[in-house]
């Protein structure tokens, strides 16, 4: 599990947390989603131990991540990043065994064990095919799928995911989604995942954080989180749920003119 508890950060001249709680248990996939500036990926980053709250703690399994060595961070959390180059001059293989890295001692190249972890997560993702062919080459879909392979190969208990889904195209977005919410529940992970797609966001996840401003507009359920009452004053503009035969499917309309919005 991870949980957060009264987070906050603020870069100079300005506060980008405040105060925020947090659980994502193993087995559950946790998004955070919230409009453009509201906090998402400071708080992931948060998460992982890449930036120091002012306030607060994070805990992965009850221990306090900046007390933890960053070997053993690495070991227990995988990140995978909004965006990373595409003229990295590696092979798919060579960029999933990037993840047995917390796993090896010293300088010594990639042992058996890590040639077979990453082949069987490249498999997993359905890149095995594709292991001897340029990273650079590749699809953005085929691209996340392969770190999400390195992220499998570091056999981390909980992986983090940065917007997974930007620019990509629908079947690549629901492909990656899917693929992360089965090493949820198939692997006994704890996921967490930074989302716009509020769609995607309900379809995917077991819970919902919504973030407004630095601070915490709701917790819960899709179903509870996702609602006209808590997504029109947040986003400013009107909402309206629609049931469909596997949950729920939000529309969206300009706000009406003249109607107030909530200010950020």
């Amino acid at each position: 599990m991870i949980a957060a508890e009264g987070l906050s950060f603020s870069y100079p001249r300005r506060e980008v947390l405040r105060g925020v709680d947090l659980q994502a248990p193993h087995g559950q996939v946790l998004g955070l989603v919230g409009p453009n500036g509201s906090g998402k990926t400071t708080l992931l980053r948060t998460l992982y131990g890449s930036l120091r709250p002012d306030g607060g703690a994070v805990l992965i399994d009850g221990d306090v991540v900046d007390r933890l060595p960053a070997r053993e961070v690495a070991r227990r959390v995988a990140v995978v990043v909004q965006e990373v180059a595409g003229d990295l001059p590696l092979l798919v293989s060579d960029m999933v065994l990037l993840g047995r890295t917390p796993h090896r001692s010293g300088f010594g190249g990639a042992r058996r064990t890590d040639e077979e972890a990453a082949a069987a997560a490249l498999r997993r993702v359905g890149m095995l095919g594709k292991a001897h062919e340029p990273f650079d080459g590749l699809s953005g879909g085929e691209r996340q799928r392969v770190l999400i392979a390195r992220a499998l190969a570091q056999e981390a208990t909980h992986l983090l995911l940065d917007e997974p889904t930007n620019h990509l195209d629908v079947r690549y977005q629901h492909e990656v989604l899917d693929l992360a919410r089965s090493m949820a529940r198939e692997d006994h992970r704890t996921v967490v995942v930074v989302l716009h797609d509020l769609n995607l966001a309900a379809h995917y996840c077991d819970n919902v954080l919504l973030l407004d401003g630095g601070s915490v507009a709701a917790g819960g359920t899709p179903e509870d989180v996702l609602t006209p009452e808590h997504l029109e004053p947040v986003y400013g503009v009107r909402v309206r749920s629609v049931p469909v035969d596997d949950g729920f499917q939000l529309v969206f309309r300009p706000a009406r003119a003249g109607a107030a919005t909530a200010p950020h």
